[in-house]
């Protein structure tokens, strides 16, 4: 993947002169962002990292989730386009990566909607059944927490899409239109349900802060010119109720802020990059303890628009 980006962060007085009408006429161009997709196979590789800090601030080491799909674009819109996992991989801290087989070649279909949620209340319509009891390679359960990062993978891969495509309501990127505008978006203050089966209730939650999104300038991402756009969360919170056992509640509350760049396709709108980091303070209460548990944890996510994967 080739990466290039054009940004002017700098007076045009400093520019040589015969560059500045072509950096003017870049600068006070009108853009569209949201041209209509391409109907060619796409293939995208995302990377998670997460990692915990103790409280004395020290690093104890990263858990890492690979999501390989593959994204075949609908000829009726109504159904949304139809997306393939063909590999999922886990690797908890210096253990080995391991796959998780009852993911491989999973399919199932997307689209946004006004509250990107399905009839079952679940979020842009992924099956929660998918990640109920999650066993690897080997036969071994996948923790709760780490079954959670495997699902939130999925969420997070489809969430750049409500930052990148056009709103069915409220402000959204189609109201960019120049190199430096910023909005306050439509997803702002939103409250998106995170429950997941019979661990995490429902009742749990996320909520968003002010969100914004700006075009921050043009890039070229695999030899495809692309607006480069940057979202922030603003402060954001969660709420998490898990049952691990009857009449047994952990609660946990926190704050979180995420932002990142999106680099979108001004030709065929298919997403080439995303970046996204997050910062994430939680406590969380457990029956029968004293004390109450203090977290600190990093998120890093990287999404690639690939050609195709070798191992296909």
């Amino acid at each position: 993947m080739t990466v290039a980006f054009i940004s002017f962060t700098i007076p045009l007085s400093y520019l040589p002169a015969q560059q500045i009408p072509t950096a003017k006429k870049i600068l006070m161009q009108e853009y569209s962002l949201v041209p209509q997709h391409s109907k060619d196979t796409q293939y995208y590789e995302m990377e998670s990292k997460l990692q915990t800090h103790a409280p004395d601030g020290t690093p104890q080491g990263w858990d890492i989730y690979h999501l390989y799909l593959r994204c075949v674009p609908s000829a009726n819109p109504s159904r949304g386009d139809e997306y393939t996992c063909l590999k999922f991989t886990v690797q908890i801290n210096k253990s080995p990566e391991v796959s998780i087989p009852s993911l491989t070649n999973w399919k199932y279909f997307f689209s946004l909607t006004t509250k990107n949620q399905d009839e079952k209340g679940q979020v842009f319509g992924i099956d929660h059944g998918k990640f109920e009891k999650l066993t690897d390679e080997n036969g071994k359960m996948v923790p709760v927490g780490n079954m959670y990062h495997v699902y939130n993978a999925f969420i997070d891969f489809h969430a750049m899409s409500v930052f990148a495509e056009k709103t069915l309501t409220g402000n959204g990127v189609q109201h960019l239109k120049h190199i430096g505008d910023k909005i306050v978006h439509a997803a702002s203050f939103s409250q998106p349900p995170v429950n997941l089966g019979n661990q995490i209730a429902e009742g749990s939650y996320f909520k968003n802060g002010e969100v914004t999104l700006t075009f921050k300038g043009l890039g070229l991402v695999n030899e495809k010119t692309c607006a480069l756009l940057e979202y922030d969360s603003g402060e954001s919170s969660f709420y998490m109720l898990m049952k691990p056992m009857a009449n047994m509640e952990i609660t946990t509350k926190g704050s979180s802020h995420y932002w990142g760049d999106i680099y979108k396709d001004l030709t065929a709108g298919w997403i080439q990059k995303a970046t996204l980091h997050e910062i994430v303070v939680s406590e969380t209460i457990v029956p029968g303890q004293a004390n109450k548990i203090n977290s600190v944890v990093e998120r890093s996510i990287t999404i690639k628009n690939e050609k195709r994967f070798k191992f296909l």
